[in-house]
């Protein structure tokens, strides 16, 4: 499997691209459309236009504009997904199950899938499954409009803060994201406290940010930093922790006190077991 790995060391950033097919052509193509980036480097679009967003279950979730579907997360069994659109491209956050599970990964991956995963993630997916993936360290940019598809990924840090909480997302293992497609920059957190990286994000169309304790921040923390980076809108988004939900409506309470202009949105997350 090893031999079948293309390593890009960038700077401080680590792009694996990974191919079970034999075409040197298609791994090359690949490693061009991996680039090194920051958050203040990306460019905001401005058209804006809409995007479909279907929540699943806590943290799963597919974002939809015109032809491109985006799985993000995909877990609980191939069920949840079989009357959906097959993905253009799949992001995955973590090693953790409410993030990544093969047999859901298997079901929904297809020829034309492009996934995005952190390389803590990419060893756990057997090689016939590896074909079109990009396996990236945070600060990586994924370039798909080389492809004819409209979207670039970034992947950015997420990890926890608190002493108590560094065993549960240490820092440079799983990767948030920003999305750049349909005229919006979109941003999902994965699982984080609410570190500086995020409160230093600009320009962002639509925030899904998580609250859960103990493996992630309060609701306070999340709309302190909601409140630095002022995304457009905003969705709470995996919020159920040990102690049952988090308090979502005290999170919109909180953001629209501090800054009316930001629209927080409440989708129902836990409608599937």
């Amino acid at each position: 499997m090893k031999q079948k790995l293309t390593i890009l060391t960038l700077c401080i950033v680590t792009c694996l691209s990974f191919s079970c097919k034999s075409d040197k052509q298609t791994s090359k193509f690949n490693e061009e459309r991996v680039q090194t980036d920051t958050v203040a480097e990306i460019v905001n679009k401005k058209t804006i236009s809409d995007i479909t967003v279907k929540p699943i279950n806590h943290a799963s979730f597919i974002l939809e504009h015109e032809d491109i579907v985006i799985y993000v997360d995909p877990v609980g069994g191939a069920e949840l997904y079989k009357d959906e659109k097959p993905p253009s491209v799949i992001l995955i956050t973590d090693i953790h199950g409410d993030h990544f599970d093969l047999e859901t990964f298997k079901s929904v991956m297809t020829d034309s899938a492009q996934p995005i995963v952190p390389p803590d993630v990419a060893i756990k997916i057997p090689e016939p499954l590896q074909y079109n993936m990009f396996a990236v360290r945070n600060n990586a940019k994924v370039d798909y409009t080389k492809t004819g598809l409209d979207v670039v990924v970034y992947s950015v840090p997420m990890y926890n803060l608190r002493e108590d909480a560094l065993q549960y997302h240490p820092k440079g293992r799983g990767n948030g994201y920003i999305v750049e497609f349909g005229g919006k920059r979109v941003y999902i957190s994965g699982d984080t406290e609410d570190i500086p990286e995020m409160r230093q994000l600009k320009d962002i169309d639509m925030a899904f940010v998580c609250m859960n304790l103990p493996y992630t921040m309060t609701v306070e923390s999340a709309a302190s930093a909601v409140l630095d980076f002022k995304p457009k809108q905003v969705y709470p988004y995996h919020y159920r922790g040990t102690e049952g939900f988090s308090d979502v409506e005290k999170f919109k309470s909180l953001v629209n006190k501090g800054n009316k202009d930001i629209e927080v949105i409440q989708l129902d997350w836990y409608k599937n077991p």
